[in-house]
């Protein structure tokens, strides 16, 4: 193994590094701190959320396979059970207004951050499909009285609850009081069903039946927490990159991430910044590359506002060609090499993978492991 040496706290040493050599160390880095290179995987799905924080989970399959393909030999089943038996992850609408599952110890803070400024940043979706605040309000009301009496309900159950106040069937109406009730933190998704015509749906349950925590502690400073725990996840990285991934307003993001170089909580590596206490620390790089399987959507490459580090210029329309699609991709050291896609069926799960360019022997036989990981992840024998 290899020792890529974090910088000291002012970055000294690092000003004559060649400018890929830069560029490479800084991709590895961060896939190091997502857990997708060096090596590196964690125990279980909860190890792997409070790693990185917020795994994008706006599809909740690839939320699931990002945990996997940051974990040791961890099922669908361990996912399950880290959702719904021990509540220690949660799936809400938290950083862009986006769904992401998150540490549940975090949930309420987090509402609490980002819930008004997206409910206000909703207005005018509001006023266009005429939801005015005394129906939403209403409509918290109906949504919590249902749950209270019916128990977990899908979307569907709980846009047929808001007919009698005059919500459409169809429409994007239901949905965005549905998700009005959750950012108000009324609502959060709660267990799949298990069986039924909603079978395999996510539901939705009372945030405070769920997580019954309501004396839990605040930060003092909820926006420069936020920006230590992105730090944490996705260094090197500036404020620029922390106020694309949180939806933070600039000048919000850059009085929290000055807060952090107040406190002495992160220090400068190659222009971009890392934690503190990382700058005395080595990151070990390892000879045989690091080949991993990512989701769509997957939260490495939406945690920066720019992915020239993690996807060659040439091939990103492959990896994301427009209309808001992020394709399954293939890393070897945090660089895209290819994308995959899958087809799952009763008999097996197959995986296809479609690389940029030929591929070396040693990420050949890395690839073959994950295929293999992915199938056995998707259809368990």
């Amino acid at each position: 193994m290899r020792a890529v040496r974090w910088p000291d706290v002012e970055g000294k040493g690092n000003a004559h590094v060649p400018e890929s050599e830069r560029d490479r160390r800084v991709r590895y880095l961060r896939a190091w701190a997502q857990a997708i290179g060096g090596g590196v995987r964690e125990d279980d799905a909860a190890a792997v959320v409070r790693r990185v924080f917020a795994v994008q989970a706006q599809d909740a399959t690839a939320a699931r396979l990002g945990i996997r393909a940051r974990s040791r030999a961890v099922d669908g089943e361990a996912v399950r059970v880290a959702y719904e038996d021990d509540r220690s992850i949660v799936r809400g609408w938290f950083m862009r207004g986006t769904l992401h599952t998150v540490p549940a110890p975090d949930v309420r803070w987090l509402l609490r951050l980002l819930g008004p400024r997206l409910l206000r940043a909703g207005e005018r979706r509001y006023r266009e499909l005429e939801l005015d605040e005394a129906l939403r309000e209403r409509a918290d009301d109906l949504l919590k009285r249902a749950v209270t009496t019916h128990g977990p309900l899908t979307r569907a159950e709980l846009t047929e609850r808001l007919a009698p106040l005059g919500v459409p069937p169809t429409g994007q109406a239901a949905f965005h009081l549905i998700r009005h009730a959750a950012l108000r933190g009324i609502l959060v998704h709660g267990p799949e069903r298990a069986e039924g015509e909603y079978a395999g749906e996510a539901t939705f349950v009372l945030l405070d039946d769920w997580l019954p925590d309501a004396g839990a502690a605040f930060p003092e400073d909820a926006a420069a927490e936020l920006a230590r725990r992105y730090l944490k996840a996705y260094a090197p990285a500036d404020a620029a990159d922390f106020a694309a991934w949180a939806g933070l307003p600039a000048g919000v993001a850059r009085t929290a991430w000055r807060a952090l170089a107040d406190a002495g909580a992160s220090a400068e590596y190659a222009g971009l910044t890392v934690p503190a206490r990382r700058a005395t620390q080595d990151a070990d790089e390892t000879d045989t590359p690091d080949v991993r399987l990512l989701p769509a959507y997957d939260n490495y490459f939406t945690g920066y506002r720019t992915r020239e580090l993690s996807v060659p210029a040439a091939h990103e329309k492959r990896v994301w060609p427009g209309g808001g699609v992020l394709r399954p991709t293939v890393t070897v050291d945090g660089l895209a090499v290819a994308t995959w896609s899958r087809q799952v069926t009763k008999e097996a799960a197959d995986v296809r993978v479609e690389p940029f360019a030929p591929l070396s022997r040693e990420v050949r036989d890395g690839l073959a492991e994950e295929t293999a990981a992915v199938s056995r992840f998707l259809r368990p024998e």
